[in-house]
C-alpha cells in the first residue's frame, strides 16, 4: 500500500511538473536581471530593489522595422530578457521578424520555448517538421497567427515582392536559437568532416564549400 502511495504522488507530481511554464515559476513579485553581476545560474541574480526603475521593463526595438542585411533576407529584433531585465522569472518575451521581399528566416529550434507568430505585414510560407518527419506548413497573412512547437524545426519565408514582418511570441525569457546550417558547418571547433558526409552522403569538397559559404555570411 505505501509503494502504490508514493508511486501515485510520483506520478501526480510528473503530471503537475509538465503543465508548468518551461521557466521556473518566479517566488516573488519582481527579479529585475541584474547582468553585472558575476554569479551564475539559472537565469539572472536579482537586481537590488532600490536600483530598479520603470526603464528596466521597457524597450523600444521592435516598434519599428529593422535595417536587413543579412544574407538570408531576414532580421530578427528580440525583446528578451537581455533587452528587458524585468522579464527576468516571467516566462516570456517577444521577438520581431523583418524580411526583405524573398526572404527567409532559415531552418532553426528555439529549444526553450513554443513560438506564436502573428503577421503584422506581407505574407509569409512557414511551416514546422516532427520528429517523424512530417511537415506542417502554410501561407498566413495580415492578422493571421501560426503555432511552432517547442524545441522542433521551423521557418518562415517572404514569398511576396514587398517587405513581411511577424511579432513572435515564446513562453520564456529567453528561448533561445539554433540554426541547422550553422549547428552543423559552423561550429567552433568544427564537427568531424566524416561525420558531415556520411550523414548527407557527400564529399568533402561539398562540405567545404558549404562550411566556406556559411563562413562568409556570418
Amino acid at each position: 500500500m505505501m509503494i502504490s502511495r508514493i508511486s501515485i504522488i510520483i506520478v501526480l507530481s510528473c503530471i503537475i511538473t509538465s503543465t508548468r511554464a518551461y521557466d521556473p515559476d518566479a517566488l516573488q513579485d519582481l527579479c529585475v536581471a541584474d547582468k553585472s553581476h558575476g554569479t551564475k545560474l539559472n537565469g539572472f541574480p536579482c537586481k537590488e530593489t532600490s536600483n530598479i526603475t520603470a526603464s528596466d521593463f521597457f524597450f523600444a526595438g521592435i516598434s519599428k522595422p529593422a535595417v536587413i542585411n543579412s544574407t538570408s533576407g531576414s532580421a530578427v529584433t528580440g525583446a528578451n530578457v537581455e533587452k528587458i531585465p524585468g522579464l527576468n522569472t516571467l516566462s516570456v518575451s517577444l521577438a520581431r521578424i523583418d524580411y526583405a521581399p524573398g526572404g527567409l528566416n532559415p531552418p532553426h529550434t528555439n529549444p526553450r520555448a513554443t513560438e506564436v507568430v502573428y503577421v503584422l505585414e506581407g505574407e509569409l510560407e512557414v511551416g514546422f517538421i516532427t520528429t517523424a518527419n512530417k511537415l506542417f506548413s502554410k501561407t498566413i497573412k495580415i492578422g493571421e497567427v501560426f503555432v511552432f512547437p517547442r524545441g522542433l524545426v521551423h521557418f518562415q519565408k517572404n514569398n511576396g515582392k514587398s517587405p513581411a514582418s511577424v511579432l513572435s511570441a515564446f513562453n520564456s525569457q529567453l528561448p533561445g536559437t539554433v540554426s541547422v546550417a550553422a549547428a552543423l558547418f559552423a561550429t567552433e571547433p568544427a564537427l568531424p568532416e566524416d561525420v558531415l558526409t556520411k550523414t548527407f552522403q557527400v564529399g568533402t569538397k561539398m562540405v567545404d564549400k558549404i562550411k566556406e559559404r556559411l563562413a562568409t555570411k556570418k
